[in-house]
């Protein structure tokens, strides 16, 4: 069993939730979010807004936070093999009303589909807000260019 290392990034302006499925060795060496260098979330994410691509963390929670925006995980703990989503078992759900009830936040983002198929498994009972799936983020979502995912999630803001 794998427990979720890394706390949610969330501030009291806070007004979308981004949440993904859970963090990949590279982000749990990391000890942050999207930590994998391929993995295409912080390019597709400051393309959205119109910003530099972060590079530290600190520059990545800047940016998240002065746009409103606030990032976790559906998933606390588990057991998975390495990083890929399919082998994810035993799954419990991390508790999100340490942010809903600390934020402005009324809007939820799923970063592809295994992350939809648990919160609303586990989580959407609890909160009552449809998720909004966006498609992933992750190189193993090939399928998707840079320039499309920059397309679909311009909704987040």
């Amino acid at each position: 069993m794998i427990i979720h290392p890394i706390p949610p990034l969330f501030d009291g302006e806070s007004r979308t939730l981004i949440l993904g499925s859970f963090p990949s060795v590279k982000s749990r060496e990391a000890a942050f979010f999207y930590g994998h260098p391929q993995n295409r979330f912080w390019a597709v994410v400051s393309a959205v807004i119109g910003c530099p691509k972060p590079e530290t963390v600190e520059e990545k929670k800047k940016m998240i936070l002065e746009n409103h925006l606030a990032m976790w995980d559906v998933i606390a703990s588990c057991e998975i093999e390495g990083s890929a989503d399919s082998t994810i078992r035993s799954v419990t759900a991390n508790d999100l009303s340490v942010i809903l009830e600390n934020s402005r936040v009324d809007r939820i983002i799923v970063n592809g589909k295994t992350a939809e198929k648990y919160y609303n498994r586990y989580t959407y009972p609890k909160t009552g807000i449809k998720a909004i799936c966006l498609p992933s983020t992750s190189p193993a979502n090939a399928a998707w260019s840079i320039e499309k995912l920059v397309e679909a999630w311009k909704v987040i803001l």
